[in-house]
């Protein structure tokens, strides 16, 4: 694995920020609605009852995702494999900005290049401007030398799911 060079890290660094914008443009104003919330989606991972899942969506952040704080996403990593897709559209972007900023300690990619049936379900309230910056997040960890063991899947996940247009 090739090591970036200061220069690069720094250029890195200013376009991660770029996409950070690019991201909270593309998901403004995206409420939660009756989606999955972060701590609900942990209920269900751990198998609780529906009075319990109720009370841990009480803690849910509802309204506006970039209040949802690193710590809690990385608390509550596995939420993402029990989203639906009013959950994702409203988590992503939190997700992926966390990760931008190194404060997201899980990784993302797979999420977003392991697609089957279900998980392509979870995407499928994404517009087309939102789909564009998952794009160019995946096409931005495509540039990092410490992703080499996730390139082929990413490479596959922009030529099969992720193509411009759906």
């Amino acid at each position: 694995m090739k090591a970036l060079t200061p220069e690069e890290k720094a250029r890195r660094s200013e376009a991660a920020k770029e996409l950070c914008e690019r991201v909270k443009m593309a998901f403004l104003q995206v409420e939660l609605g009756a989606g999955i919330g972060l701590f609900e989606a942990q209920a269900i991972d751990d198998y609780e009852s529906t009075d319990v899942r109720a009370q841990r969506r009480e803690k849910d952040e509802k309204l506006s995702w970039d209040r949802i704080e690193s710590k809690h996403l990385n608390a509550c990593y596995s939420s993402l494999n029990f989203f639906d897709s009013l959950g994702m559209r409203f988590h992503l972007p939190a997700f992926i900005i966390a990760e931008l900023r190194s404060e997201y300690e899980q990784e993302l990619t797979f999420t977003l290049t392991h697609l089957n049936r279900y998980t392509r379900d979870q995407f499928g309230l994404l517009s087309p401007s939102q789909r564009q910056v998952v794009r160019e997040y995946l096409e931005f960890l495509r540039g990092d030398p410490s992703s080499e063991f996730d390139f082929e899947a990413i490479d596959r996940a922009l030529s099969e799911y992720w193509k411009d247009q759906l």
